[in-house]
């Protein structure tokens, strides 16, 4: 199993939106190569992710979800209206995938990224390192224990 963080903004799609929908929910609009290939060859199903609130105050890690099914082109690619459109991706050969992700637990409080700097074990965690603006990330089998082992949460 491997572990992610992965990045939503929450007035876009949060933690509560993907809680009420009660199934499986297509984890769409990533248009980066490196995530891309993280959604397409790296991700299994069973592996599981934190929720990480980006762009709110406070941003940090917000609960967690499982990875279900097999990546599956991005139907947003294809879409002239959505703002993930690409006009160059090829229907035959799409450049983007999609995973599907189920809800699992929304934490008491959120982890914050000032804290996550704090905590002993997340120094080189990489949602905390400069530069780094990913928003799907690997997370070692440490950190992923570090976080859930916070107080509170």
């Amino acid at each position: 199993m491997q572990y992610w963080l992965m990045k939503s903004e929450p007035d876009t799609y949060g933690i509560d939106d993907l809680e009420r929908a009660g199934k499986p929910s297509m984890w769409e609009g990533c248009r980066n190569y490196v995530v891309r290939n993280y959604l397409r060859d790296e991700m299994q199903e069973g592996d599981m992710a934190f929720f990480h609130h980006s762009n709110s105050k406070p941003s940090g890690i917000i609960g967690t979800m499982k990875i279900v099914g097999q990546p599956y082109p991005d139907p947003t690619q294809f879409d002239p209206n959505s703002h993930y459109y690409d006009p160059k991706s090829p229907r035959d050969k799409p450049r983007w995938v999609v995973r599907d992700v189920v809800f699992e637990r929304k934490f008491k409080r959120i982890i914050s990224l000032d804290e996550i700097r704090t905590i002993p074990g997340l120094e080189q965690m990489g949602v905390i390192r400069k530069g780094n603006r990913l928003s799907i990330q690997k997370v070692t089998p440490e950190e992923w224990k570090i976080i859930l082992s916070q107080p509170g949460i």
